[in-house]
């Protein structure tokens, strides 16, 4: 049997990147509806999904290794294979931290997700995500850094939830436990959305062969935020 054509096979690398992501974002879903609504049938519904997320992040990465060893790929052959490896980590990345989230169910409630606006928040890095997948799907340089565009939106609104809690600390009687809670929440979606924005900048390597790199990183923003 003659061996597969090698676009074939980088289409099929593909594909299964795009389900994976379909899976990373459904979940994504479902653990902020529990948020909401918590319930047990749904919790083990999304510890389910994980463990599925991991065997799939785990394949992927796998076939993209034995293609690289098997092909020798050159150019944009490479370049894609490459792209595929990085923005596979980071969809792996993004599943950890909706499980950091899942992990806090307990102890956030809706007047929680309303205080700090997480739904808001969510909603943002949900469509980051989404967008640098298809930027990726469409090799759309112009929507990848529409993404990129978006990431300080999405710090902005930490930093508000930084600067809030902060000054909820300083009051009387205030529930440390409970705002740490809250600053945990807003930085691990300010984190996915860090890793849409990541995949966007892999897709512009795909698509122009630089290599583009955060200027400056969150933490120092952050920390130049309560400077100013």
């Amino acid at each position: 049997m003659p061996e597969r054509p090698v676009h074939e096979q980088i289409k099929e690398l593909s594909q299964s990147l795009v389900l994976l992501s379909d899976k990373v974002l459904k979940n994504f879903t479902s653990t902020f509806q529990n948020l909401a609504d918590p319930d047990a049938e749904a919790s083990e519904m999304i510890r389910m999904a994980e463990d599925d997320i991991d065997i799939s992040e785990v394949r992927l990465e796998e076939k993209c290794l034995v293609f690289l060893a098997l092909q020798q790929p050159v150019a944009r052959d490479l370049r894609k294979i490459i792209t595929i490896v990085k923005i596979n980590n980071d969809l792996e990345r993004i599943a950890d931290l909706v499980m950091h989230i899942y992990e806090r169910t307990e102890e956030v409630d809706a007047a929680m997700v309303s205080r700090y606006r997480f739904e808001e928040m969510a909603e943002i890095a949900k469509d980051m995500i989404q967008k640098s997948i298809q930027a990726f799907v469409n090799s759309d340089r112009k929507l990848a850094e529409e993404v990129m565009f978006r990431d300080e939106e999405l710090d902005t609104m930490h930093r508000e939830v930084f600067r809030s809690v902060a000054g909820e600390l300083k009051e009387s009687g205030s529930d440390s436990g409970r705002l740490m809670v809250a600053l945990s929440v807003s930085r691990y979606i300010e984190r996915m959305g860090d890793h849409a924005t990541r995949i966007a900048q892999e897709v512009l390597y795909l698509v122009t062969g630089e290599i583009v790199r955060h200027v400056e990183g969150s933490f120092e923003k952050l920390v130049q935020s309560l400077k100013d």
